[in-house]
């Protein structure tokens, strides 16, 4: 049986993460997630995607620190790797770069234990809605001598800010569900975080999908450009939207029920 199961509900697709007992990602659990999802994102059927955990209380506890243990043995001795700008193609960073960059909106609903490279992520979703009741959301890593290296060090400071961000990686600290949400890392909490998901999913299918892929691409780009570059990306973006079928019928249902007349 596989790790990863995809169950499609109307125009919303959800991915569920189960690797029992312990709920650990693996190289072979993100893997077959990213084979998994790689179709929803180019199937134009799919209006959004929700990912959460398959196991009772667990999201994703956390990457699987045997396999971590193997490749830092591997590395032992190894001369240093050159830095490289090349984009992966495989495996659990492809994952959380094909999540960011999804043009339709990526929602975690976090029914579990969420921590380390569960919560990266959860980082890379759009959305994320957490159950008041999970026990530990956050990034340890440097508890155990590494740090968050799967996208946690660039995606949380542009959540809660660079000095909170710092705390919570330098410090290790994990949060309950309420206070992941008092300070910013989760946007609700709800009893049922899928059900929740599910129900804010619905509010895209019967919007724009051109428009919601662009306001998605600009507003995650905004920080990383300068203002003057990120307005000359949108005004052209918004006229591409306005050409489209979509925004015309988006457009009409907007306005007052004479004028719909004279369209």
């Amino acid at each position: 049986m596989g790790l990863v199961t995809v169950e499609r509900r109307g125009g919303t697709a959800v991915v569920a993460y189960a690797n029992p007992p312990f709920g650990t990602m693996t190289a072979a659990g993100a893997q077959e997630m990213l084979e998994a999802i790689r179709p929803l994102v180019a199937d134009p059927q799919v209006r959004s995607i929700v990912l959460t955990g398959g196991l009772p209380g667990i999201f994703i506890r956390h990457y699987d620190v045997d396999e971590l243990f193997a490749m830092s043995e591997a590395l032992q001795g190894a001369p240093p790797r050159p830095a490289s700008n090349e984009r992966p193609s495989s495996g659990f960073l492809a994952l959380a770069d094909l999540i960011a960059e999804a043009p339709k909106p990526v929602v975690a609903a976090i029914n579990g234990l969420c921590m380390g490279g569960g919560f990266e992520l959860a980082l890379a979703c759009d959305l994320r809605i957490a159950s008041p009741a999970v026990a530990a959301i956050g990034l340890p890593e440097t508890r155990i001598g590494i740090f968050p290296g799967g996208g946690g060090t660039q995606r949380l400071p542009r959540v809660v800010g660079e000095a909170k961000a710092l705390e919570i990686i330098l410090r290790g600290l994990t949060f309950t569900g309420e206070e992941a949400h008092r300070i910013g890392l989760v946007h609700e909490l709800h009893a049922d975080p899928l059900g929740r998901a599910l129900e804010i999913a619905g509010e895209w299918e019967g919007r724009g999908a051109e428009g919601i892929a662009y306001a998605k691409r600009l507003t995650r780009a905004a920080l990383d450009r300068p203002t003057w570059d990120g307005l000359a990306d949108e005004r052209h973006a918004f006229l591409e939207v306005m050409a489209q079928p979509s925004a015309r019928e988006g457009l009409a249902s907007g306005r007052r029920p004479a004028e719909i007349q004279k369209v």
